[in-house]
């Protein structure tokens, strides 16, 4: 008799893993009045711990093609949660940077960020955390390895 080998699971549970968190983030939004569109977070995420910048820059940290940071930005000027200004360097490069408005959820997002964290992490001591997210960063390596 053949023996199949077990497929492995990594891709699949990810999956599973990053669309009910994604679920589950976007009811505790919605529990407190906040209203972040897919994509958004990421671009807000880097904006919130380094404002004022290119978009050049925007594009490398959060992985998202300049088309669709783009339309996303589009959506967030229109919002009201960011600026684009012309640098005082070079006139062709846009900066973008956050608005008082943004500034004022930025705490709640930081709570709900953290009540996640703490979900992701329940029954884990540090050392399997710390394990995990370095799987992860070798993970993500051998992706961009190949992309």
């Amino acid at each position: 008799m053949i023996k199949v080998p077990q497929s492995r699971q990594g891709g699949f549970l990810i999956s599973k893993i990053h669309k009910l968190s994604q679920q589950i983030f976007n009811q505790k939004l919605s529990l407190n009045n906040l209203k972040i569109h897919p994509g958004q977070g990421r671009i807000l995420f880097v904006l919130w711990n380094e404002d004022n910048i290119p978009i050049k820059k925007l594009v490398e940290k959060t992985g998202l093609p300049k088309s669709t940071l783009t339309s996303i930005l589009d959506r967030l000027e229109k919002e009201g949660q960011i600026l684009r200004e012309s640098s005082s360097l070079d006139k062709r490069e846009t900066i973008i940077k956050l608005t008082e408005k943004n500034k004022k959820l930025h705490p709640i997002y930081e709570k709900i960020s953290q009540e996640m964290t703490d979900l992701f992490y329940t029954g884990f001591k540090e050392k399997e955390i710390q394990d995990f997210e370095q799987f992860l960063i070798r993970l993500l390596s051998n992706l961009q390895k190949k992309y």
